[in-house]
């Protein structure tokens, strides 16, 4: 498994900032999980701009954060990247495009939506945007699927999954609460689990 431990020397350039979070924060269908998901291969595995801790360190704080996501986890990688400026401009680059692109979309949609005929399309969306979230979710948590870690991993996840999902814990209660059993269950103890 590829593990990188130091980002490049050379940061990338605003403008190479620019062009990921144009492209991937706003051509990506299945929503912010799934744009995660191609950014985490565009800039960990193909750029190598973050190292993996780097990586899940913003992943996370993009989940706590409110409001979307994908555009807080975007200003986060600016912000890992090139400070003040990066964050401006990923932010910048990945809400403008897709905000006119939805604001499109909302009025066709609107115009669309007692259409018999746009009916099959639209459950169709629905349906491949729970598979491409559901495959989004994978490729990140696969990142930590290694080693000594695997059990501790799998056991946070089917807890937090079983928390919001059959007790409605509120999803920032569940990531604090794995955060904090992250926290305790250190690597050295994850051979007792």
């Amino acid at each position: 498994m590829e593990n990188l431990e130091s980002p490049p020397s050379k940061p990338p350039s605003l403008a190479e900032i620019a062009y990921v979070s144009v492209r991937y924060g706003n051509f990506t269908l299945g929503g912010g999980s799934a744009g995660v998901a191609v950014m985490y291969r565009e800039i960990f595995h193909k750029r190598h701009w973050l190292t993996n801790d780097q990586f899940n360190l913003v992943f996370i704080l993009a989940r706590l954060a409110p409001g979307t996501n994908l555009f807080a986890f975007g200003t986060g990688v600016g912000w890992t990247l090139r400070g003040i400026p990066g964050a401006v401009i990923a932010l910048l680059a990945g809400s403008i495009p897709c905000s006119l692109i939805i604001f499109a979309a909302t009025a066709l949609f609107r115009d669309l939506q007692h259409n018999p005929w746009a009916q099959p399309a639209i459950h169709g969306a629905i349906a491949a945007a729970v598979s491409i979230t559901v495959k989004a979710g994978w490729e990140i948590a696969h990142s930590q699927l290694h080693g000594r870690a695997k059990p501790r991993v799998v056991i946070i996840a089917i807890t937090a999954f079983v928390l919001y999902t059959f007790f409605c814990v509120p999803a920032f209660d569940v990531l604090l609460l794995a955060a904090l059993t992250g926290a305790v269950v250190t690597r050295d103890t994850d051979e007792f689990i």
